[in-house]
């Protein structure tokens, strides 16, 4: 066995043509497929987009490996758990506001694959349109497996435990609070040492990118340099090593006679990435009222409608709130985008209880929703000084579409009931 640069390391930047080799020379000069590559390697291009998408669009990478991915038997059906794809017609669509307790850790030894499990989703995998919501709990790493999705490009939320994507592309450590991405068909396992759990947004469409600043100018929001790829490294493994993948929405699995994670060189701008969200550069009003949450938007997967994104993934930082004359927390609202939200650690300043850490809420489209009693008393009552919302960090997956819901999320045991109750109590306005 042969493993090159065991401790992840990274390159900087988004959108880059990134060029890394974990052997000097196996790179090959001036063209990316020539007769014969160095050191008799073979040259693969993974292509994220089509061939005729506009440059400005276009993701691809050319993949230098010690065997052909190619080479492998056929996929045969793979349990499916509590995975499910879209079109999610399991059960009837549901228009209810919707909150969950935390997943518990496992009490059997369970990896990242066998612990994914499916709140909902919306559009059609199939179509290239919407998103899979998912959540995992784990104990245990892969090993001797590793997993891609042909269906969708996925982002996983980190929320609890040290956890590392070991990658075609090489490896990336992620610890609560950062997100990772992994491009559609790239494989990978996740290696941990303990207990993990975190949030997965499987988007079906066009890849995430870095949303348009527009009048907010040249900086701000998420840094392009703070997104970190990882360096070329490789597993010259030859044993046997289960390979998953999730297919027009179900699971399938073959065996190679060796890990495929074996690309030693490789340059591209397809390719995964991590992303650590205290660097966020939070943007907010220093004067009166606040701006639409848009104003978090870290990554955003465009649909064919401009301005209306196939899925936002925005997310509430510590950040300072100094609005004079105004209702600081989220206001009541209802919306076209439906939104599905978690919570990586602290309190969310909507709601005073409840929404724990590795919780998860659904507000669906135009379905009327904010801050809970408590919290609206303890708003219109504070005294406006510029006041720090610390030791938290919130998020949503937000998307133009409606999000249904599987009949595991409708029918567990960690949903609580009695959400609907936060918002009883209100007085009534006295126009008198």
């Amino acid at each position: 066995m042969t493993t090159r640069a065991k401790a992840p390391h990274y390159q900087s930047g988004f959108g880059n043509h990134f060029v890394t080799e974990a052997v000097a020379g196996a790179l090959p000069e001036g063209q990316n497929s020539p007769q014969k590559a160095p050191m008799g390697l073979y040259a693969e291009q993974l292509s994220g987009t089509a061939f005729t998408a506009p440059r400005a669009e276009n993701r691809r990478s050319w993949l230098y490996r010690l065997r052909p991915s190619a080479q492998h038997p056929a996929y045969s059906p793979f349990p499916q758990g509590r995975l499910r794809s879209a079109p999610f017609t399991e059960a009837e669509p549901n228009p209810n506001r919707m909150r969950w307790d935390a997943l518990p850790m496992p009490d059997t030894p369970t990896d990242w694959v066998e612990g994914l499990i499916t709140y909902g989703g919306t559009g059609d995998a199939e179509a290239l349109n919407g998103i899979g919501i998912h959540l995992y709990a784990a104990n245990r790493s892969m090993v001797d497996r590793v997993f891609y999705d042909a269906d969708g490009e996925l982002l996983i939320v980190v929320q609890s435990g040290d956890q590392t994507f070991v990658t075609e592309m090489g490896r990336i450590a992620a610890r609560p609070g950062e997100i990772v991405v992994i491009p559609r068909g790239v494989r990978f396992r996740v290696d941990c040492d303990g207990p993990i759990r975190g949030y997965v947004c499987e988007n079906y469409g066009a890849p995430f990118r870095l949303p348009d600043l527009g009048p907010i100018g040249a900086n701000g929001l998420a840094n392009p340099r703070d997104f970190q790829a990882p360096v070329a490294a490789f597993e010259d493994l030859d044993r046997p090593t289960e390979c998953i993948q999730k297919y027009a929405g179900r699971l399938w699995t073959t065996t190679f006679d060796h890990s495929p994670l074996d690309v030693v060189a490789w340059h591209g701008n397809l390719v995964p990435y991590k992303y650590d969200t205290a660097r966020f550069n939070t943007i907010g009003t220093v004067s009166y009222d606040h701006p639409d949450p848009s104003i978090f938007t870290v990554l955003t997967a465009p649909s064919d409608t401009p301005g209306t994104a196939n899925c936002d993934f925005v997310i509430f930082p510590p950040r300072w709130m100094v609005a004079e004359h105004t209702f600081r927390p989220p206001w009541f609202h209802r919306n076209v985008m439906s939104e599905f939200m978690g919570l990586v650690t602290g309190e969310y300043d909507a709601k005073e209880g409840g929404f724990a850490p590795g919780g998860a809420s659904l507000h669906n489209c135009m379905s009327g929703h904010g801050p809970d009693q408590a919290s609206y008393d303890k708003a219109i009552s504070a005294d406006l000084k510029p006041v720090k919302i610390d030791n938290t960090l919130a998020f949503m997956f937000e998307t133009r579409l409606p999000i249904r819901t599987t009949r595991w999320a409708q029918t567990s045991p960690l949903m609580q009931l009695d959400y609907d109750e936060v918002w009883t109590g209100f007085d009534k306005g006295d126009v008198t």
